[in-house]
């Protein structure tokens, strides 16, 4: 009897909370070590990486749309944080502690989530009836948790794609951006003029790292993986070697390394006046969505083009797809105000209003189907080409790690290596890099 009366409470426990639920009251979540009741006068503060005026003001009028819906929940908004001083605070109970964080840096989601430091969010999600599935676009939606634990949401993404010369294409007859890697490398040889051991105009830079233009990346193009299904390191599979073989024929097509970097010194900064494709000095370039607006904005004199970038030879069927990146929010692990701080994060991540009027403002891709379907986001045809790349099926991201983005930079490391002549041994040297990331994953459980 007195177990089966301990069940009929538990029972009615369940079915109380679930109506609490459903009424739209709040739930004492253990689990997550969410006990303040959201429903009282509450401060919380909410730390984010933007900096400009015009995006600090984005943020700030979305904050007032939350406190005007919820009056009793007060925000304290810090802009400009850096992600060490993120960190920093991470490891701090002190009453300055941030509550809800926004990030640049989705890499570091498998550090943070599996350090606590982040709060998981997964039971706050099921107790508002969100399904991240239906909510977020595929490769956003994996970029925030890894294996089960999911400690942060997207917050507006960046995809990105080939902007080209348009101007110089029709002065080359060229009718079409490249759509494979094989036409990129003819496309690129076409539109690049030498002068000497330089050059008057290239094509497009392909050595790493030439501002957005990046391993994982372009891997995204050529549908790499870096983990198998077990979640073992899986960086010397066949896709990423062909992306790696592709990339270093197009540093030879245009002229090798060694004069490819010289010129590449006489470029200025990637967001100043002197970026190579805003002075011409490039006629293509791998960027994100924002590059037009910056471009607009500075009167380049010529038409400006968006594509897709080019996929690897025997995937032309998958052309349309690319990389995606997200800022993401998520709850400070060591916050006492954890659900009156999650009510801040599901407004900011999927309220469509919140979401589409945040990207109209700061011009980023919105980060839910929903907000990616608005009539009110503002787009152009160059915009447009980017909202495709998000919402394409097989666009995807680098996968998130336990030891942050360490895996990442094992595999650049060796691309760096392989481009530049340094080790032409391509299959032995990605078997090792699985090895080192091996370790490096190993060593941060």
């Amino acid at each position: 009897m007195r177990t089966g009366r301990r069940r009929l409470r538990a029972l009615a426990a369940a079915v109380t909370a679930a109506l609490i639920l459903l009424a739209g009251g709040w739930t004492d979540r253990v689990r997550t070590g969410a006990h303040d009741d959201p429903t009282k006068e509450v401060t919380i503060a909410f730390w984010h990486g933007w900096t400009s005026e015009s995006e600090q003001q984005a943020v700030a009028d979305n904050i007032a749309r939350f406190e005007r819906a919820h009056p009793n929940i007060h925000v304290d908004t810090v802009g400009g944080v850096t992600d060490a001083q993120i960190d920093t605070a991470m490891l701090s109970h002190g009453p300055d502690s941030p509550d809800v964080i926004a990030s640049f840096s989705p890499h570091n989601v498998g550090r943070r989530c599996h350090s606590g430091g982040w709060a998981d969010l997964d039971l706050f999600l099921d107790e508002a009836g969100i399904d991240p599935d239906e909510t977020f676009p595929a490769a956003l939606n994996d970029d925030t948790r890894v294996k089960d634990d999911r400690c942060r949401l997207p917050l507006l993404s960046d995809a990105f794609g080939l902007y080209y010369n348009k101007d110089l294409f029709a002065r080359a007859g060229i009718k079409a951006p490249p759509r494979t890697m094989s036409e990129l490398i003819e496309t690129a040889r076409r539109l690049t003029v030498h002068d000497g051991d330089s050059y008057r105009r290239l094509g497009i830079m392909p050595t790493w790292h030439t501002f957005e233009w990046t391993l994982a990346r372009a891997g995204a193009s050529y549908g790499a993986r870096y983990f198998d299904d077990s979640g073992k390191a899986a960086m010397s599979n066949p896709r990423i070697a062909q992306l790696l073989a592709d990339q270093r024929q197009l540093v030879g097509a245009l002229g090798g390394y060694a004069k490819l970097e010289k010129y590449r010194a006489t470029f200025g900064d990637e967001f100043g006046a002197h970026n190579p494709f805003r002075t011409g000095q490039v006629a293509m370039i791998f960027d994100g969505e924002w590059r037009e607006g910056m471009a607009r904005s500075a009167g380049v004199p010529f038409d400006i083009g968006a594509a897709p970038f080019p996929v690897a030879d025997g995937q032309v069927e998958d052309y349309g797809k690319g990389y995606l990146s997200s800022t993401v929010i998520g709850i400070a692990g060591n916050s006492p105000k954890k659900n009156a701080a999650w009510e801040l994060v599901k407004f900011m991540a999927t309220d469509t209003e919140a979401v589409v009027s945040l990207s109209n403002a700061i011009h980023s891709v919105p980060s839910t189907y929903a907000a990616l379907g608005s009539p009110h986001l503002r787009t152009t045809d160059n915009f447009d080409v980017f909202i495709a790349i998000a919402q394409h099926p097989k666009s995807s991201t680098t996968p998130a790690a336990p030891n942050g983005g360490a895996h990442r930079l094992a595999l650049e490391n060796f691309a760096h290596a392989y481009e530049s002549g340094r080790t032409d041994d391509l299959a032995d040297g990605l078997r090792a890099v699985d090895r080192q990331v091996e370790r490096d994953i190993a060593r941060a459980r």
